[in-house]
């Protein structure tokens, strides 16, 4: 087969207005070239599709969309949206289909062009597709874990890196440190992945990826744009998907933010009617048609443009969508609406992805009447500052009342940017390890993950990730990603103690919040036959201790500040 297979396609025509006196317009699909030479399982696949066409907006999909419907080798429908490339309105126009098959076979189906309503099938489309080692893309396996497509367990270990050093920051103590031009993706990005982490949450705002902002603030990476998408932000995410997959990184991408609906940034948001937006009024933005099928198209570009990318692991629809609702006035955004709203996009956002990656929202601090029951959620988050001994029983307790996983999206011992991180920084940096060290023992798929990326860089938190890394291996290679509560009894001064079991070994934290050292012995559970070997891991400095089994419990010093691990796995012992 030629390396760049193309076919001849059959015209195709679609009701469009018509010049009085002129025949009727038709639009025509010219051509499709398999760009990729050979395709291989969960490795992007590219076409390039000629069209011509009319249309005001090509991100419009009510005037014009492309889309590749497949059937993959096992029989399951695989729709893939594509996006224009280049091209003008009634001319020749590129437009581009990129996935990733998650199966390896034959694929067979037929490009679509929709315009005004009308779907016509070209000629059949037919390829190959060679398997190959990858791993794929990510879905839920239960409350702990994600699963990769080739079945490979996988649990995040990262922090929010939300945006790149902005121009203008509003820290009080720390804006020279924060407008530092170091503090960008590729840097970012290349020192988590060094010290062992691999997960990292990251926005689109004004100041950041403005995919879809005219106007931006407090930056100088990105330009105003009057188009649709604003072509400084689709280059800068084009580059970001690159070197996340460079640097083994996996992404939550958070497509909007509470913020955006509230203040300066909703004067300025592209859905105000003041700027020739849909919506009238916040409220307007979930409720109004015009406003919804807006965000839709948008979502529809994401898709098509990155969606091919197993290193986007989740589509996060809001940060802190709670503050939008409650910054309103006179009254505040219901419930109701939404969580409607929610519901609409979360399932348009399935239908269109062909990796059905994983769909979730975030609160603050608030809770949104039915918004963790929604089904094409696939998980919920919350934030969490000033608390994070609390972020074992709240994962524990979201888990059960809602039977889905939970995570953490933000946490630290302080949220407020106008104080002096450093007249307490023992305990902020106490608390970006413990975070990270009381999340890896309870369940959830992806670690809290810590706010104040730059502090903690000039603080050098980097080793923390290497250390729970290592541990999170261990569990994972133990069970095969099968977690299981074990009870962890300590008696002493003030502790929190956690247990899991994975496979035949055991894991107990116990935990010290307190500025001093704490001491006190750890119950043991009932030793197999062959005996326990026991192992004790000091989370301050990654040192590992193998100590003979001692019987029904251990004699433990946490330091200040920080965690110890006894691993218990069957082996030479004296049994107990």
């Amino acid at each position: 087969m030629n390396a760049r297979l193309t076919w001849s396609l059959l015209m195709l025509f679609a009701a469009c207005p018509a010049v009085e006196g002129a025949a009727p317009f038709r639009a025509s699909i010219d051509g499709i070239t398999r760009v990729t030479v050979r395709p291989e399982q969960c490795a992007p696949v590219d076409f390039d599709v000629m069209l011509t066409a009319r249309w005001t907006d090509p991100a419009c999909s009510s005037e014009v969309a492309v889309d590749l419907r497949l059937q993959a080798p096992s029989g399951s429908p695989v729709d893939v949206p594509a996006y224009l490339e280049h091209g003008l309105s009634g001319r020749s126009s590129e437009w581009r289909v990129r996935f990733s098959p998650e199966e390896s076979g034959a694929y067979s189906g037929s490009l679509v062009i929709r315009q005004d309503g009308r779907d016509e099938a070209t000629a059949p489309v037919r390829f190959e597709v060679a398997p190959s080692g990858r791993r794929g893309f990510l879905h839920p396996d239960g409350p702990w874990i994600f699963r990769f497509d080739n079945g490979e367990p996988f649990r995040g270990i990262g922090e929010n890196i939300a945006w790149e050093s902005r121009s203008n920051d509003d820290s009080r103590y720390f804006r020279a440190l924060n407008e530092n031009p170091r503090y960008n993706y590729g840097t970012m990005f290349g020192k988590l992945a060094a010290s062992g982490g691999d997960f990292v949450r990251t926005w689109m705002c004004p100041w950041n990826l403005p995919l879809e902002w005219n106007q931006v603030v407090d930056t100088n990476r990105y330009s105003d744009d009057t188009g649709r998408f604003n072509r400084s932000a689709i280059h800068r995410m084009d580059q970001v998907v690159r070197l996340a997959r460079e640097s083994g990184v996996y992404l939550m991408l958070t497509l909007d933010t509470g913020g955006a609906l509230l203040g300066g940034d909703w004067a300025i948001n592209p859905y105000n009617a003041r700027n020739g937006g849909p919506a009238a009024t916040p409220v307007d933005f979930f409720t109004n048609p015009a406003a919804r099928a807006r965000y839709k198209d948008r979502l529809r570009y994401i898709v098509a443009r990155w969606g091919y990318s197993p290193h986007i692991a989740a589509w996060e629809l809001f940060n802190e969508v709670d503050n939008a609702m409650y910054g309103q006035t006179p009254e505040r955004i219901p419930d109701s609406v939404v969580t409607a709203w929610h519901a609409e996009m979360s399932a348009y956002l399935k239908s269109i992805d062909p990796a059905h990656r994983p769909v979730t929202t975030s609160v603050s601090h608030r809770d949104v009447a039915g918004l963790d029951a929604i089904p094409t959620i696939d998980f919920n988050q919350r934030h969490i500052y000033r608390s994070t001994d609390d972020i074992p029983s709240v994962l524990r307790r979201y888990v059960r009342s809602t039977g889905k996983p939970y995570v953490i999206g933000e946490f630290s011992r302080e949220w407020d940017w106008s104080r002096n991180f450093d007249d307490f920084a023992a305990d902020m940096d106490g608390d970006y390890r413990r975070g990270l060290w009381l999340g890896l023992f309870s369940p959830t798929p992806i670690l809290p993950m810590s706010w104040w990326w730059e502090y903690f860089d000039s603080r050098d938190q980097w080793p923390v990730f290497g250390r729970v890394r290592r541990i999170s291996d261990w569990m994972l290679r133990a069970g095969g990603g099968h977690f299981e509560e074990e009870q962890a009894r300590w008696t002493g001064s003030d502790c929190q103690a956690l247990g899991v079991r994975c496979g035949r070994t055991v894991f107990l934290l116990v935990d010290n919040g307190a500025g001093t050292a704490r001491s006190g012995r750890l119950g043991l559970p009932p030793a197999p036959p062959e005996g326990w070997s026991l192992r004790v891991y000091h989370a301050d400095t990654g040192g590992l201790d193998n100590l003979a089994s001692t019987g029904a419990s251990l004699s433990l010093s946490v330091p200040a500040r920080s965690d110890v691990v006894v691993i218990l796995e069957p082996g030479k012992g004296s049994g107990s």
